[in-house]
């Protein structure tokens, strides 16, 4: 069974990198180095012609996933924005202070994106009962959630995350994420793979003087075609 691989980028050489390397489908974003967060809308109008499915993250601040009102306003526009640009989905999360899924915000959200892809980022490795997380899931529409099985990486939650898919029963899909690379996925070879999530990142040191006045991170990592090549070949998805 083919596996997809989903790569998350936050600059334009990243995602030339990820397509050029044989990503299925791109996670946009800005600012990894925080998880992740809404890109711009140049950004998004740029990748709209990358020639493969472009899922927008939208999450307006690093931090939890408890939304203010006004949050919650600018992640509809967001998600408007990233219809205008002609995207194929939205990466989406929203919690209640005791960590549970916020599932009135998120179906309201949900509703915003309308017929977009949709997928429930890491909020869901927050949930006190990720059983329960995954049929509130299912009953808002979600297509996938991505998640690490609740532990730091997903090869030390792969037993979680054989039993919530286990629990999904094709209903949804468990998309694992987190510390994924060549080298570390084939703990998760075992499970009934259908997507997984990576950076596909190597680091780099920057000597560039815009690091020197904070600019730029003096250690950074950018998105690599030869990590998302090495990863296919790991999942036996050669070209």
């Amino acid at each position: 069974m083919s596996v997809l691989v989903e790569v998350c980028v936050d600059t334009a050489e990243g995602l030339a990198e990820a397509v050029r390397g044989g990503a299925g489908r791109i996670e946009l974003c800005s600012a990894l180095d925080l998880g992740g967060l809404t890109p711009s809308v140049g950004m998004m109008r740029r990748a709209a012609g990358a020639g493969v499915p472009i899922y927008a993250m939208i999450r307006p601040r690093a931090g939890n996933f408890i939304w203010s009102p006004d949050e919650i306003a600018m992640m509809e526009c967001d998600i408007a924005a990233a219809h205008e640009a002609g995207l194929q989905g939205v990466v989406l999360g929203a919690s209640l202070p005791d960590g549970r899924l916020d599932t009135d915000m998120l179906g309201l959200l949900v509703r915003r994106a309308g017929g977009m892809g949709l997928t429930l980022h890491r909020c869901f490795d927050l949930v006190p009962d990720q059983s329960v997380a995954l049929e509130q899931a299912v009953d808002l529409g979600v297509a996938r959630i991505l998640t690490s099985g609740g532990a730091l990486s997903a090869p030390q939650g792969v037993d979680r995350l054989h039993l919530l898919m286990e629990q999904a029963k094709g209903r949804i899909v468990i998309m694992p994420g987190g510390g994924l690379t060549a080298e570390t996925v084939g703990g998760l070879r075992h499970l009934d793979l259908a997507e997984v999530h990576s950076s596909c990142s190597v680091a780099v040191l920057s000597h560039d003087k815009a690091a020197d006045f904070g600019f730029a991170p003096r250690l950074g990592r950018r998105t690599d075609a030869a990590k998302v090549r090495a990863l296919r070949n790991a999942l036996g998805q050669d070209h």
